[in-house]
C-alpha cells in the first residue's frame, strides 16, 4: 500500500471527526487542560491565570500523519466565575486542516466548605478545509478542495474538592454535516464524556492520582482512558496511561519553577497502525501568572 493511499485513508478517517475536531480526548496530557472534554472544568485558584501550549505529533514515521497544536488560557474572574479559551489546529499532511476556537464559561457554586460544583457552557467555531486534489489512488484523480465552518455549543458539570473531581459533559451538542465533492458525506455525532480522579497523599512528599475519562459516541463502542500519575516532592511527575485498544502511554513532567511546568508523553501504538509507525510524541508547557500575589496561598502545584 503506497504512502499516498495511507494519507488518503487517514484523510477520510478525519472527515468523520473533523467537524468536532479535538473535542475528542485525543491528547495524552489532557489532564492538564480538561476543558478540552468538559467546559465546566475550573482550576479553582482565583488570581492565578493558567496559560498552556501543547504540540502533538502522532504516528511518527507514517507520511502525512496527524499533527496538533493547542493553546489555552484559564482565567478565574472571581471565586464563582472562570473563563477558558482554547485554540486548536489539526492537520494531516496536505489533506486536512482543522481550526477550532472556543470559549468556556463556568459558574462555581459551593456545596459545602470542602466541595464545589461548577456548570459550564462552551461556545465556539470550528473550520475545516479538506484538500484531496493531490491525492491520487491507483492512478485516479482525487477529490476537489472543500471547506466548511460550524458553530459549536457544549455543556458540562464538574464536581470537585481539594483531592477529588468528577464530571459529565458533551463538548458539542450540535451535529453537523460535511461533504467532499458531493460524494462523501459525514455527520458529526454527539460525544459524551465522564471524568473522575482522586489524589492520595502517600507521604509528605508523594501524591498518587488514579483517573479516568470515559467516552461515548452515538453509534460507536464505548471507550476509555485509565491513568495513574505520581507527583514527587511537588516537582517531578511520572505517569502511565492505557487507552482502550489504542495506546500505552508514558508521561513525565517537571515543575521547573513554582509557576512553570514542562510535560512530555510518548504513546506506544496498540491499534491497527502499530506496524506502520514508531509511536506518538507530545509536549506541553504550562505557566501561571499570579495577578494578586497569592502564590504563597498555594503551597503545592495543582495536580488536576
Amino acid at each position: 500500500m503506497t504512502q499516498k493511499l495511507y494519507i488518503f485513508i487517514l484523510g477520510l478517517f478525519l472527515v468523520v471527526h473533523a467537524v468536532s475536531g479535538q473535542q475528542e480526548a485525543q491528547y495524552s496530557q489532557y489532564l492538564y487542560n480538561m476543558s478540552i472534554v468538559n467546559p465546566a472544568y475550573v482550576t479553582g485558584q482565583p488570581s492565578l491565570i493558567n496559560l498552556g501550549s501543547l504540540y502533538r505529533t502522532q504516528w511518527v514515521g507514517l507520511d502525512g500523519a496527524p499533527q496538533t497544536i493547542n493553546a489555552f488560557a484559564h482565567v478565574p474572574i472571581n471565586e464563582n466565575i472562570e473563563l477558558t479559551a482554547n485554540f486548536t489546529h489539526d492537520e494531516i499532511g496536505d489533506v486536512v486542516n482543522n481550526n477550532n476556537f472556543n470559549v468556556d464559561f463556568a459558574y462555581i457554586t459551593k456545596l459545602s466548605k470542602w466541595m464545589s460544583l461548577s456548570y459550564g457552557l462552551k461556545v465556539g467555531m470550528n473550520t475545516t478545509q479538506l484538500n484531496f486534489s493531490d491525492t491520487n489512488v491507483n492512478g485516479e484523480a482525487g477529490f476537489n478542495t472543500t471547506s466548511s465552518a460550524q458553530f459549536a455549543v457544549g455543556a458540562g458539570a464538574y464536581l470537585f474538592t481539594d483531592n477529588f473531581y468528577a464530571g459529565v459533559s458533551s463538548p458539542n451538542l450540535i451535529p453537523s454535516d460535511i461533504s467532499v465533492d458531493k460524494s462523501v458525506q459525514s455527520e458529526s455525532a454527539i460525544h459524551a464524556y465522564a471524568i473522575a480522579g482522586y489524589v492520595f497523599e502517600l507521604s509528605d512528599g508523594i501524591k498518587l492520582k488514579p483517573s479516568t475519562v470515559i467516552k461515548s459516541v452515538v453509534g460507536a463502542p464505548l471507550t476509555f482512558d485509565l491513568s495513574l500519575n505520581t507527583l514527587i516532592y511537588s516537582r517531578f511527575e511520572l505517569g502511565v496511561s492505557y487507552r482502550l485498544q489504542d495506546a500505552l502511554i508514558g508521561i513525565a513532567g517537571v515543575n521547573i519553577t513554582h509557576n512553570f511546568k514542562v510535560g512530555y508523553s510518548y504513546d506506544y501504538s496498540l491499534g491497527d497502525l502499530q506496524d506502520f509507525n514508531s509511536g506518538s510524541h507530545e509536549i506541553i508547557l504550562l505557566y501561571n501568572f499570579d495577578l494578586l500575589s497569592l502564590s504563597k496561598k498555594y503551597t503545592s502545584p495543582r495536580f488536576f
